[in-house]
């Protein structure tokens, strides 16, 4: 073939072959030789004038097309979860496309406005999407910022809601999208701050009122980048959802299971009973029964909802809201065990004996009905003889049984000795408008404990049953503590007379003895802080390294379900070793276990803090009312910058600036946690009583700041206003000789 191709088989063929597309390969391909090349050159350069194809370097492709290799830029994640970008450089007319991101299952996370190298790819099917496999990352995204914006004359600025950093953003009158002075505002960073300037942002998102009282947990939900809408393909598979026939499910109507939460929990994803066995062989032995919702019967692998509570990870549960897991179709309704209503469920029967030890287990999916929805005062008080309309038909036949198996349970929980950390739950309460109303210590009941057991009971046997299946897991891994916090831990101990010996391998009950050394002394807080703190932070993994924590050694969770999706994956991987049906754990989710457990415990972590702040900002907002007034509490940490300090009131923490702190330097010890007086000799540690006076409370980043009045009854002199806190003066000139050399030492390079 020696003719000269048309214009139309030159755009075939560019479009085929983008990544062989200059002219000598058209030629080559096209079998053009001597006076035919010459002419193919005249016809590209028409073709290029007429718009229908562009050259880049010694490559040509058609106008408007992709190159096969190019620079994109992250735009975010869809509904399904799945990863989009677009061309960094684009030129066309129209949007820019979209492009799906395909990466490694072991590649690092990807963040709006990150810019990645990547190859086009070509994905099967007539709809199939632009795509693109990512080579390599080139760039991170802009920095995001949650702020206030305030107005000025030549532009505005952006002050952070995180109380952990310490300066604005200038954001150019361009740029601020309309924002309002002392309007909530999302921000990206501009460039790179030069010198000693202020960074620049531009304002992306305008979200409010920040002083609204709903608006606290919504700064935390928007900071923290937790989903809140669910796709429409979610809510209709939600809305769409039916109940199961009783079919081959074990007919369970008939045990008398009831839950028992909190007066205030928005679902009831497990119920609970127990009778005495009957079994010659087991006397004085007990049956449980643990029943959980079957929500992997509503949401399937793979479908809309699935996606969607991955993506989430978990419920996240506010004073005045929660952001579930679930729609509500599922998670207030037909996944929660109401009183009276048939449900279905995954239950598991566990036989004790008189001891309180396991001997056996079975689990089934069966259909249930909750006999009645009790709180956990309700529960308590028909156990201590007191007992309610409500739960006095339920005496005898409910509640003794159920505290009778519980304290054989709880005989053998004594010998397994479990770490037994005695931290007071904080309780908010909200009036109907959002405002605070009191802030007090949930009470801790028996009751507590009941559910507690039986729930921890179920989730060993939901590991062994699927370990002895020879199946695969998500277990609830807490490895035992680093030597470096045991050291920390140990020098605490020392302070107040304890000792936490070296040498020996650590176990839950060495411990345990350090808190029933202090337990109802001045020490107990702090103790049970430190070991806290000594303590890593458990994670979802299919790998088994044990849970330190509760002394055992395979754990599961399998009994919440309707808000964690860890749960869920437990209650598929038993459907499958049992063969209950067709929605078990498939093998893809199998093979993707580690990265699912690697999710699901990030979206813990971030639940957890955006709850954390949430109370605070509330707590802070509850005593902004309070300025100036003085209240008891405990020294809760110690940091080179100042003191940490929790108030026995309310529990909230705050600080005390190093600048607030009597009239001499103090001198900080990391290892032993202190700071020391240079003059005085005065010594401040964790857990010290001291009366602090609350200086300044701000709702927006829910920091509190205080000034040290008295320390163990002894007052603190007062600094003066401007004072440098006695430090010495030969400090001071020190100093001043480092700053000397050390710029004549940057001079001296500079030349």
């Amino acid at each position: 073939m020696n003719h000269l191709p048309t214009p139309d088989e030159i755009l075939k063929f560019i479009r085929e072959n983008p990544g062989a597309s200059g002219k000598r390969e058209i030629a080559r391909a096209f079998g053009l030789k001597g006076h035919a090349k010459t002419e193919l050159k005249q016809l590209l350069t028409q073709m290029g004038r007429d718009g229908q194809i562009e050259k880049r370097r010694r490559r040509v492709r058609v106008a408007g097309d992709l190159p096969p290799v190019l620079v994109m830029r992250v735009t975010g994640t869809d509904t399904d979860g799945d990863l989009w970008a677009e061309p960094a450089e684009w030129e066309g007319e129209t949007d820019p496309p979209r492009i799906l991101v395909m990466q490694k299952s072991d590649a690092p996370a990807l963040g709006p406005g990150d810019r990645l190298l990547g190859r086009l790819v070509p994905l099967e099917g007539d709809n199939a999407p632009l795509a693109a496999r990512v080579i390599r990352r080139i760039g991170m995204g802009p920095k995001r910022v949650l702020g206030i914006y305030h107005q000025g004359e030549y532009g505005g600025r952006i002050a952070a809601v995180d109380k952990k950093t310490d300066r604005d953003w200038m954001v150019n009158p361009g740029d601020s999208a309309g924002a309002r002075d002392g309007e909530l505002v999302e921000a990206e960073q501009i460039g790179t701050p030069r010198g000693h300037g202020l960074p620049r942002a531009r304002v992306v998102e305008r979200l409010g009122d920040p002083l609204a009282p709903k608006s606290v947990s919504l700064i935390a939900i928007h900071e923290h980048g937790i989903p809140v809408e669910f796709s429409p393909d979610a809510l209709a598979e939600a809305e769409a959802a039916t109940l199961p026939p009783l079919g081959k499910r074990e007919d369970l109507r008939d045990l008398p299971l009831v839950t028992i939460d909190p007066e205030d929990a928005r679902d009831h994803d497990d119920a609970v009973c127990a009778m005495a066995d009957d079994d010659p062989e087991n006397p004085g032995g007990h049956i449980v029964w643990v029943a959980i919702a079957d929500v992997a019967w509503f949401v399937r692998p793979g479908s809309a909802l699935d996606r969607e509570a991955r993506r989430r990870g978990n419920s996240s549960y506010f004073p005045d809201r929660v952001v579930p897991m679930l729609p509500d179709t599922l998670s207030g309704d037909l996944c929660s065990l109401h009183e009276g209503a048939e449900r279905p469920c995954i239950a598991v029967g566990l036989t004790l004996d008189a001891g309180g030890t396991v001997r056996a287990h079975r689990f089934t999916r069966g259909l249930m009905r909750s006999r009645a929805s009790l709180s956990y005062d309700q529960a308590q008080a028909a156990a201590d003889g007191a007992p309610d309309e409500q739960t006095a038909p339920l005496l005898t036949t409910v509640i003794e049984p159920l505290w009778a198996a519980w304290r054989a349970a709880s005989e053998a929980r004594t010998l397994r000795a479990p770490l037994a950390l005695d931290l007071p739950e904080r309780k908010i309460i909200l009036s109907e408008s959002g405002e605070v109303t009191s802030v007090a210590f949930r009470d801790r009941f028996d009751a507590h404990r009941v559910i507690e057991d039986f729930m921890i009971l179920a989730n060993v046997a939901a590991a062994e049953t699927l370990e002895a299946k020879k199946l695969r897991l998500l277990y609830r891994v807490h490895e035992e503590p680093n030597p470096e916090k045991l050291d920390a831990l140990r020098e605490t101990a020392e302070s107040v007379g304890l000792t936490l010996a070296k040498g020996q391998v650590l176990k839950t009950s060495h411990l345990n003895r350090l808190l029933d050394g202090v337990a109802g002394t001045e020490h107990a807080e702090m103790i049970n802080m430190s070991v806290l703190r000594s303590m890593t932070q458990a994670y979802y993994a299919p790998e088994n390294f044990g849970h330190f924590g509760l002394n055992l050694r395979s754990y599961g969770h399998f009994t919440s379900p309707i808000r964690r999706y860890a749960d869920l994956i437990v209650h598929r991987a038993l459907i499958r070793a049992h063969k209950w049906g067709d929605d078990g754990l498939t093998p893809g989710e199998e093979d993707t276990l580690a990265e699912t457990g690697e999710h699901i415990s990030m979206t813990e972590r971030r639940s957890m803090m955006a709850e954390r702040d949430t109370t605070d900002r509330y707590l802070a907002a509850w005593l902004s009312e309070r300025v100036g007034s003085e209240f008891t509490g405990k020294i809760a940490g110690i940091a080179r910058f100042g003191l940490f300090v929790r108030l026995d009131e309310t529990g909230a923490d705050g600080l005390i600036p190093i600048s607030a702190i009597g009239t001499e330097y103090y001198r900080h010890d990391a290892d032993s946690q202190t700071l020391t007086g240079e003059k005085s000799g005065r010594v401040l540690g964790l857990g010290q009583q001291v009366l602090v006076r609350l200086v300044e409370a701000a709702p927006i980043t829910g920091g509190l700041l205080f000034e040290l009045l008295e320390v163990e009854g002894r007052k603190m002199p007062t600094p003066s206003r401007g004072s440098r806190q006695g430090t010495p003066r030969r400090k001071l000139e020190r100093s001043k000789i480092r700053r000397v050399k050390r710029a004549k030492q940057d001079r001296r390079k500079g030349k």
